[in-house]
């Protein structure tokens, strides 16, 4: 097995991207195969080198390497070469009909009531017309002759497709500047390198049915790849998500504290009946398989990712977290606050609370009980112990129990309104802050 995962560098990856770069690892992995990444940047006004870098260093956040890189753009000869076979055979041939004059015709034939593909107008120039036409400085985008067939494959997902190509039209595969369109360099590098499966998104559907009639003009055997199309990721509300890229980008996810693990297990588990389990791709691979994603659009949803990174996270144990933890923090912190953590980023914020600076939070009707609490705060050494034995005595010397005994005590303590436990988080804070924070919120 050889798969290829062929991002574009004009932009960032987002969890598209990555769930079919995650779906053609994992195969390869599992099948002792090839993954190859390979950055289809024929597009060289819009293609960035930080955006090629970007999508490496994406890709390594989530645990995915690669047996084999290439650029298209050192290529550009093997498509050339290629291209000549299809002029000579017939089936790559001029065009010199502006975007005007074919926005015109598509026009009139939908008035006509006839679907809007070219003509093949272009077919009738006589080499005359062709010459004098470059002579005055034209230049010709190139057309490719599609078969007067259906083109039918088993999709590793969708089951059987087939692609009527008479009802599309001949594809532009090299424009008049002489650039090359992905729709052709894929083909190409595909036959050359060897790729045996092509998993990609629903939308290259009827690409696959144009790239196969390309592949075997070009000397390709029909049955030499097998195709799966994964159906397209909706947002929470069934909405296309490419339209929401600033939620879904992995940069931002990233930033925003996501574990790549959370992601990958969520990602990987969409469109099937799995519940979906934190893990990094070599831990998936060994499982993974197609045949469980369903044909249906599957919903990316933020919430549910968002949990599921939180459970992730509240059993992850001290030596995964050890170096990421802020300077000084310990096992006692971290088994003290990560029941308390959504995104990693937050143990920063609890730091703070343990060892920094906080603004304590008091209502003037609580401050009677602060000060009772400032006298009866014992000496250290704190342990366990010394919440429930500090909170007894406070309720038997005010009368208060429950939410109206403990809430002040932790909004002075920690300026927050929930947190971890304060038996075990107490004695981290120490009787000095503690001292101090009860003394400012008691007025």
């Amino acid at each position: 097995m050889k798969v290829r995962f062929a991002p574009s560098p004009t932009g960032l990856l987002h969890v598209g991207n990555a769930r079919i770069a995650i779906a053609n690892w994992c195969l390869a992995r599992r099948h002792g195969g090839h993954f190859l990444l390979r950055l289809d940047d024929t597009d060289t006004e819009r293609s960035k080198p930080e955006y090629a870098q970007a999508i490496e260093e994406d890709l390594r956040w989530l645990g995915l390497d690669w047996d084999g890189m290439v650029r298209q753009t050192d290529r550009l000869a093997r498509y050339a070469a290629a291209a000549e076979v299809l002029k000579k055979s017939g089936r790559l041939y001029p065009c010199l009909e502006t975007e005007e004059e074919l926005a015109f015709k598509r026009e009139q034939r939908q008035k006509q009531g006839r679907p809007p593909i070219y003509d093949r107008a272009a077919l009738k120039m006589t080499k005359e017309q062709l010459d004098r036409a470059l002579a005055n400085g034209k230049s010709p985008h190139w057309r490719f002759k599609l078969s007067h067939t259906s083109v039918e494959w088993q999709d590793g997902v969708l089951g059987r497709r087939s692609v009527k190509l008479p009802s599309l039209s001949d594809p532009v595969l090299i424009r008049a500047d002489g650039s090359f369109l992905y729709t052709f360099t894929s083909v190409v590098d595909d036959l050359e390198m060897g790729i045996t499966d092509v998993i990609r998104g629903e939308d290259h559907v009827t690409n696959t049915g144009i790239q196969l009639d390309i592949f075997t003009a070009l000397g390709g055997k029909g049955d030499a790849m097998r195709f799966a199309h994964l159906p397209l990721l909706t947002d929470s509300d069934g909405g296309p998500l490419s339209k929401r890229t600033g939620a879904v980008g992995l940069r931002q996810l990233r930033r925003d504290g996501i574990e790549p693990a959370a992601l990958v297990g969520y990602l990987a588990a969409l469109g099937t009946s799995g519940d979906p389990v934190a893990a990094m791709p070599a831990e998936l691979a060994p499982g993974y398989e197609l045949s469980r994603v369903s044909h249906s659009s599957a919903r990316f949803d933020l919430k549910q990712m968002l949990a599921l990174n939180r459970k992730h996270l509240h059993g992850l144990p001290f030596a995964a977290v050890q170096a990421l933890l802020p300077e000084g923090a310990g096992e006692d912190f971290w088994l003290a606050v990560r029941g308390n953590v959504d995104l990693f980023r937050e143990t920063r914020d609890w730091w703070d609370v343990v060892a920094g600076t906080i603004v304590p939070l008091a209502d003037a009707a609580d401050h009677d009980l602060l000060r009772a609490a400032i006298e009866t705060l014992p000496e250290e050494p704190w342990d366990e112990a010394t919440w429930p034995a500090w909170t007894g005595a406070l309720a038997a010397s005010t009368g208060r129990k429950g939410r109206t005994l403990y809430l002040p005590l932790r909004r002075a303590l920690t300026g927050e309104d929930h947190g971890p436990d304060l038996k075990v988080f107490l004695p981290l804070i120490g009787r000095e802050r503690a001292l101090k924070r009860l003394t400012l919120a008691a007025g």
